[in-house]
């Protein structure tokens, strides 16, 4: 399987991207120093690893303590050692993918761009904390939706998720580099 991993932290000097090898690392602790370890001094660190064009995990982790994870799909885990590692430890799934579909409370607020929810992938079994980018703006509706939209690959999920979280340059320049 063809993985990239970027860590992307969030410091005093604002964001920071590199690129961060999974090979070797045995469990989720080890995981977690690593992404300490990209920008010790950070308040926020997120991690996306990107599986084969087919699935993404996001893990963050606050303060360098507070550790929550999301994977796209269940299926990773079962495929591969990295999704092991990564999503193993899951074991409460993500919201229902029925329930991108069902309609609002009329009480909710939404912003436009979920009003224009993509069409779920009925086959991904997304799992872990859809909720772990609510306060950067990106809420589990949309982060569910963009997963399970037909045609869009981790590659694009991350892009917009960092675009919109304030980190899509040094996005965008680490995969250049």
């Amino acid at each position: 399987m063809s993985t990239f991993a970027a860590a992307i932290g969030r410091g005093k000097n604002g964001w920071t991207a590199s690129e961060l090898d999974l090979t070797g690392l045995a469990d989720i602790d080890e995981v977690v120093d690593a992404l300490r370890d990209v920008e010790p001094d950070a308040d926020l660190a997120l991690l996306f690893v990107e599986s084969d064009d087919q699935y993404l995990a996001i893990l963050r982790l606050d303060e360098g303590e507070d550790l929550r994870v999301f994977g796209s799909d269940s299926a990773f885990a079962e495929e591969s050692r990295i999704g092991s590692v990564l999503l193993g430890e899951i074991e409460a799934p993500a919201l229902e993918i029925d329930e991108l579909t069902s309609s609002p409370d009329e009480d909710e607020e939404e912003d436009d761009e979920e009003d224009d929810r993509p069409s779920a992938d009925p086959d991904a079994d997304p799992v872990g904390d859809a909720e772990l980018l609510g306060d950067l703006g990106i809420s589990s509706s949309r982060l569910l939706g963009l997963c399970g939209k037909e045609g869009m690959l981790p590659s694009d999920v991350t892009a917009e998720l960092c675009q919109k979280i304030g980190c899509g340059d040094e996005m965008e320049e680490l995969r250049e580099a």
